[in-house]
């Protein structure tokens, strides 16, 4: 049976226009048993593509379409782009063993290169062809023609005749037959054999549209002015195995070609060797014996007293570390965090290693999950067969780039990679993008960008025509009604690859072995070329280290207010803050409950207070009266797109406050909403609404969280609420109720904040309110030297501290440092950052040397 053996999807970043898990629907359709990817410079869409083929039953090969230049640049080497005669090299993979040669070919090409500029030259697969199967076709000819002789000649030479396949296409060109014959000849003179396939770029003709304006925003041109750079027909679809069959009737050869092709390759993504790297632990320890021994010792600092709860839960929390395997990770991570503290970083786990004990002890995290009642199961379970997820907080810039490069020291640039974050089309890019392909006015794209950004879950030509009328526009315009269908077609496309946030995925051995690496836009940054869905889906674990400037500003204000003196970078003041005297500020150990905090809180005097600060939230606060650090938690939540979209914000507030009676859209959901009033606030609440409700299963609750991600889709979003619809009425809940659950849970894809988040955020609010009611110029100085951050100019933080007594000495270039400081009199000393025009390294030497100029003051 014909298999097609060549395809490439929309992680062809525009040269390829459906998603992978399109290309695997509708092979389902077709009645392929397998397909294989081959998506262009990389192994981008191979998760998706091997997900989608999973789910679907068939078979998912993969593989790679590389562009190669003739030779290297002369001197080093390395290479800049695709070089002129380039040409393109299929390569399928054959077995577990051709797979680490290919990621290890691509990861070569890319750390050589520009981010998006790789190209290869046949050296580079010296010694690595073992397991590969190289496809000869069209490209080959061209660049003979183009005076680089000899190709496959080297080409079997590199390979071996057995393992290269002349790969013939038929695409009703005028000049198809004259290739075709071309290839058979050179097939015969090397006694290579030969395949078909159709060269697929797309599912059905009818996406061939959407094809050519990938192609004009890959040319940097118009649809009017492309010509023949675009496709000269729809025929570049995933056509049937009939159809094929047709097609290449009078070539039985080459379709029994790609059918003995097809049955050599016995490797997918199924297991790729990854291990978890192994944390060196003393002579005579175990990981595990280890790690009992460092999380008994944490909890004793931690827990004063250490009380039987906490005695317990570290102990069952640590049994099923053990059980699962994962002292290692926990290691790994306490690792990262004792670095942090050798080297004066403040740093604080989040996320749903917030419930985590465990953490707690080993000083990953700083929120007692025990004292809080957080559940452990949201971060670890037997039943959620998952690694769990830790994100550690580091202060924003050098300091968290300290980290980053502490890990690539670590375990060695080819041990660690960040993990990618795809770039997609959304509204606006969506638009702008597709506006200037259709040749609209400059005007005509910015009204409709500003309009099209919504991200809604409702019918997408109602809404469509509602916001060009809104701009002004005529959605009946033909020019308007082809935009409309384009610019659906386009959202969600692949556009190109970032990198996540502080994503980094650590290997034992060799990273490049499993998934190919490639150099970010930022020095010294390497990424894989998967996202962290598809990294989790594949068995690779990360550790997220994010950066965050409040962390830099309590980093500063503590070591203030604990007398430190500054680093070489003059950071940080030598002067003792007089409030500070006889004071010890941790940030696990703040005095809880404060009442001067809650007032403050209570007050919204919250200017440069970490993530209450803004007018929203400070509208908020009076009417919320927070007395707790829980009503913290549901502070960081609630100001949020999800909450505010789903219009929960004003029931919880009412019923917070006695004026709306607590109760719940359905009886099932008390155990679930009965901690927030009966309002959903949280995404774990969220997920457990739509198990209990419509009896999700916990993989369809890990779909639907996904799906509320930050790469969000509409689509994903609508399928869900058909599934979840049909799981209520299967449980009697219809009508009002059902639409109110609906929209709670579909209201959350805009940013649904995970509880255990929350918590942690929680924590810093109440750390940042604590240092400005207690220590306001330790506070006020360390934001003044970490701007830009948060809501206000540098002008207004002064105001707000002269408003509570802070007093101000004003830049003198004989005493002040490069930052602002704290006097042995308590008054802030500005810095000579805040004089304008003075370059930084300038007033660094000036503020290390003391000098002034002449004994003038400045401002």
């Amino acid at each position: 049976m014909y298999i097609e053996l060549h395809t490439a999807s929309a992680f062809s970043f525009l040269d390829g226009a459906s998603t992978p898990a399109a290309l695997i629907e509708r092979a389902a359709e077709l009645g392929y048993p397998a397909v294989a990817l081959l998506d262009r410079d990389g192994l981008y869409g191979a998760p998706q593509f091997y997900r989608a083929a999973r789910t679907a039953g068939l078979k998912a090969i993969v593989g790679t379409e590389l562009t190669m230049s003739a030779v290297a640049e002369p001197g080093t080497g390395t290479t800049r782009g695709p070089q002129r005669p380039g040409w393109l090299l299929p390569v399928l993979v054959a077995s577990a063993e051709g797979y680490r040669h290919l990621c290890r070919v691509i990861t070569r090409g890319k750390l050589r290169s520009l981010k998006g500029e790789a190209s290869w030259t046949l050296q580079d697969f010296e010694g690595h062809t073992a397991g590969l199967i190289a496809l000869v076709g069209p490209a080959v000819l061209h660049a003979e023609r183009h005076g680089v002789g000899g190709l496959l000649d080297r080409l079997v030479a590199m390979f071996g005749a057995a393992n290269l396949y002349i790969d013939l296409q038929r695409h009703l060109h005028c000049d198809d037959q004259r290739e075709v014959q071309s290839l058979l000849d050179l097939g015969a003179a090397f006694r290579v054999p030969v395949m078909a396939s159709n060269g697929v770029r797309f599912t059905r003709p009818e996406t061939r549209p959407l094809y050519d304006v990938l192609t004009c925003i890959r040319h940097k041109t118009t649809l009017a002015r492309a010509g023949r750079r675009l496709s000269m027909n729809a025929e570049r679809y995933l056509k049937s195995p009939a159809q094929m069959t047709r097609l290449f009737s009078d070539l039985p050869q080459a379709l029994a070609g790609t059918e003995a092709l097809a049955d050599r390759i016995d490797f997918t993504l199924a297991n790729l060797g990854y291990r978890f790297p192994e944390y060196p632990v003393p002579a005579g320890e175990t990981q595990i014996s280890f790690l009992r021994r460092l999380a008994q010792v944490g909890a004793r600092d931690r827990y004063r007293p250490y009380h039987d709860r906490a005695r317990e839960q570290v102990a069952r929390e640590l049994t099923l570390i053990e059980k699962l395997d994962l002292a290692g990770y926990f290691l790994i991570v306490w690792d990262l965090v004792n670095f942090c503290r050798q080297q004066g970083i403040l740093v604080q786990g989040r996320g749903s290693a917030a419930n985590s004990a465990v953490c707690y002890a080993l000083g990953i995290t700083a929120v007692d999950p025990v004292g809080m009642d957080l559940l452990f199961e949201r971060f670890l379970s037997e039943e959620r067969g998952e690694w769990p997820d830790i994100d550690l907080d580091l202060p924003s810039g050098d300091r968290r780039e300290r980290v980053i490069q502490y890990v690539y020291e670590r375990y060695g640039k080819l041990g660690a990679a960040m993990t990618a974050n795809v770039i997609s089309y959304r509204g606006r890019s969506a638009t702008r993008e597709l506006g200037k392909v259709l040749g609209f006015e400059a005007d005509e794209i910015d009204r409709l960008a500003r309009l099209m950004g919504q991200f809604e879950f409702v019918d997408p030509d109602e809404t469509f025509a509602r916001n060009v009328r809104e701009a002004g526009l005529d959605p009946d315009d033909l020019r308007y009604q082809q935009f409309g269908r384009l610019w659906r077609e386009l959202q969600d496309v692949p556009r190109h690859l970032g990198q996540h946030s502080g994503g980094m995925v650590l290997c034992q051995g060799r990273l490049d072995d499993v998934v190919p690496l490639e150099n970010a836009t930022m020095p010294g940054r390497v990424v894989v070329q998967w996202d962290k869905d598809d990294c989790a889906d594949l068995g690779l674990i990360k550790v997220d280290l994010l950066g965050l400037g409040m962390m830099a500003a309590l980093e500063e204000a503590i070591v203030i207010v604990n007398h430190t003196s500054p680093d070489a970078s003059g950071s940080v003041s030598n002067a003792v803050a007089p409030e500070a005297l006889e004071a010890r500020v941790d940030l696990a150990h703040l005095p809880p409950d404060d009442p001067a905090v809650y007032r403050l809180l209570q007050q919204a005097d919250t200017v440069g207070v970490f993530q209450v600060e803004s007018r929203a939230q400070m509208a908020t606060l009076p009417r919320l009266r927070p007395e707790c650090f829980y009503d913290l938690v549901v502070e960081v939540a609630i100001i949020r797109p999800g909450p505010i979209v789903g219009n929960m914000v004003h029931p919880y507030l009412a019923r917070r406050q006695g004026e709306q009676p607590v109760s719940y859209p359905h009886p099932l959901l008390e155990p679930v909403l009965a901690r927030t009033l009966g309002v959903p606030l949280f995404q774990e609440q969220l997920l457990r609404m739509a198990m209990v409700v419509a009896g999700f299963s916990g993989g369809e609750a890990e779909e639907l969280r996904r799906a509320m991600g930050f790469k969000r889709s509409v689509k994903r979003m609508q399928q869900i609420e058909t599934r979840l619809r049909s799981g209520m009425a299967e449980r009697g809940i219809t009508g009002e109720a059902a639409d109110q659950i609906v929209q709670s849970i579909t209201s959350f894809a805009l940013y649904g904040f995970p509880e255990s988040h929350a918590a942690s955020f929680a924590l810093i609010v109440y750390a940042s309110a604590y240092l400005k009611v207690h220590f306001p110029a330790a506070f006020y100085t360390a934001l003044l030297n970490n701007q830009p951050m948060g809501f206000y100019h540098p002008a207004t933080l002064v105001k707000d501290a002269q408003r509570r007594g802070v007093r101000f000495a004003p830049v003198d270039v004989q005493v002040s440092s490069w930052n602002c400081t704290v006097q042995p009199d308590g008054a802030i000393r500005l810095g000579l950052r805040y004089v304008k025009g003075l370059r930084e390294e300038a007033g660094r030497r000036l503020g290390a040397r003391g000098l002034g100029l002449g004994g003038e003051r400045l401002g």
